[in-house]
């Protein structure tokens, strides 16, 4: 009858606008972005001294200088923690396809963060021809135009960023530890006196 149709037809309007309005809630929770890592799983940091006889050891000051989770912030670096271990990658790719991600929180931050270029290498006396001299190299004092992520899959090296007293902080980096420098920021890189880091660099595009 007119009068069923008309019934169905009010249903069937009273679905879409149920949907129309749910539809902004389901996006804005796909657009949530991942959440850093708490403060105390932030990675350990202190001031260095400026001369630096051996890249390779701590190089703390006495006495030691910390710098916290909230300094870090404030130099504008975002950190996360990731299960490295749980997930294969190669020892060495130049580029690295940041598609290939299988694990979910890395996929998620390659796409909240826009990055579409990434390359993975282990530094280590047996992986990386010219070891010495790329190690020196690596501790060259650049900057960049764009924000790179750094993400450790094995282990462990030195992060030195200048804060904005011009200070150096080193930031002691470990496997599962996934760093992101801001653009602008003064950086260099170090292995520790382990002689051995595997890692992620990622970024918007290739530099």
């Amino acid at each position: 009858t007119v009068e069923s149709r008309l019934i169905d037809v009010r249903h069937s309007l009273d679905r879409r606008k149920n949907n129309m309005v749910e539809l902004p809630e389901a996006k804005k929770a796909k657009m949530e972005p991942l959440e850093q890592a708490p403060d105390e799983d932030w990675p350990e940091a202190w001031i260095m001294p400026d001369e630096v006889v051996h890249q390779k050891k701590p190089n703390k000051l006495e006495p030691n200088a910390p710098v916290s989770a909230a300094d870090m912030k404030d130099i504008g670096i975002c950190y996360w923690k990731l299960d490295a271990e749980a997930y294969n990658y190669p020892a060495l790719s130049v580029p690295w396809d940041p598609t290939d991600a299988v694990d979910p929180k890395l996929v998620q931050l390659r796409d909240d963060r826009g990055y579409s270029y990434a390359d993975i290498i282990t530094v280590h006396p047996d992986k990386l021809p010219q070891y010495d001299e790329k190690v020196k190299a690596f501790f060259e004092e650049h900057i960049h135009d764009a924000e790179e992520i750094r993400y450790i899959l094995g282990g462990s090296g030195f992060f030195d960023v200048r804060n904005k007293k011009d200070q150096w902080v080193r930031i002691h980096i470990k496997a599962g530890d996934l760093m992101t420098l801001p653009e602008g920021i003064y950086h260099r890189f170090t292995v520790d006196e382990t002689d051995m880091i595997h890692a992620m660099r990622c970024a918007p595009e290739m530099h």
